[in-house]
């Protein structure tokens, strides 16, 4: 069995592609392989692909029949990866020299499920490393303590795929997939089960990934209705979580998230089509009519004063008005 498998989804990101490919290039080893996924690109990333495998050490070609989305691309991968452990890079980004192999010393000396990593966010010449907010670094700990508090960022704010490394029994346990078809926020249910099902992890630090922001072909700069996925997204850690035997404790940390993605994407309306603007608002509100009352009240109470105005103004929003203008 090889070391690492790596999974690179890629969709039309011809610019940053080889960014990436030479960073993986730096990182190659005779026991790892880089699963190469090309989303359906129509921009001339498949050639560059397809010429990366017969440059690239242990590149893999692999081809979606359709463009599915991020998590479907990931998906492929992992279906197709034969590694001891597993990890991810988007094809917008890149790897520091090394970075593999430090990561992978890691989590063998550690000996558990999975690792979570820092990372570098790129925005233009800028440069900032982003931390695990989980500690003390380099102690094994159970995933569902690093769940709560409700009120703290904790590791499932933090749902980055590529910022860390994964034991292949996860994998196993059907752990790693991701939700077919969700277009954004897909790391999010992932995080969720994740921690909610690995016995094992730990914060390395380790900030080797590049992660390259306000790339225009991102669906974070892009305001149509893919965006508003993350509800369908969200909607989905609710629903597990309520299944969870501990759902009583985890649930006020499920909400709370949810309400702030909420208010965040509610609060920056202007990125948005006017037609996606409207459908975001009538959603929203659906979606807080939905979350379990008393827990949505306590929550609501306990944020900010001006988070927690726009989503009350949301839940009075009736029937008759949500298909009124933004």
């Amino acid at each position: 069995m090889l070391k690492l498998s790596v999974v690179v989804p890629f969709y039309n990101v011809r610019a940053y592609a080889p960014d990436a490919l030479t960073s993986l290039g730096r990182n190659a080893r005779d026991d790892i392989e880089f699963l190469l996924v090309d989303d359906c690109s129509t921009d001339g990333t498949g050639e560059l692909l397809r010429r990366a495998v017969r440059e690239l050490p242990g590149a893999v070609h692999l081809r979606c029949d359709r463009n599915g989305g991020l998590a479907t691309a990931r998906n492929t991968g992992l279906d197709a990866a034969r590694g001891e452990y597993l990890a991810f890079l988007d094809g917008d980004d890149w790897l520091a020299p090394g970075h593999l192999t430090r990561t992978l010393a890691a989590i063998q000396g550690l000996n558990c499920d999975f690792v979570r990593t820092d990372h570098v966010q790129v925005t233009g010449r800028e440069r900032v490393v982003q931390r695990v907010p989980h500690g003390p670094y380099d102690v094994v700990a159970d995933p569902r303590g690093a769940i709560l508090p409700a009120g703290r960022s904790t590791s499932v704010d933090y749902p980055y795929a590529w910022a860390g490394m994964y034991h292949r029994r996860l994998l196993d346990r059907g752990l790693l997939h991701f939700t077919d078809g969700l277009r954004t926020a897909e790391d999010r249910p992932w995080i969720w089960r994740l921690h909610r099902g690995a016995r094992s992890f730990a914060a390395v630090g380790l900030p080797g990934v590049f992660y390259r922001r306000g790339v225009s072909t991102s669906l974070t700069q892009i305001g149509d209705e893919r965006q508003l996925d993350f509800i369908r997204a969200f909607d989905q850690v609710l629903s597990e979580t309520a299944q969870d035997h501990e759902s009583a404790d985890l649930l006020p940390k499920a909400v709370r998230t949810y309400c702030a993605i909420i208010a965040h994407h509610i609060g920056s309306m202007e990125r948005f089509e006017p037609a996606v603007a409207r459908k975001l608002r009538s959603m929203s509100a659906e979606a807080l009519r939905r979350m379990p009352r008393p827990l949505l009240d306590e929550t609501l109470n306990s944020m900010d004063a001006e988070r927690s105005a726009l989503l009350r103004r949301l839940l009075r929003r009736t029937p008759s008005t949500r298909g009124a203008s933004a």
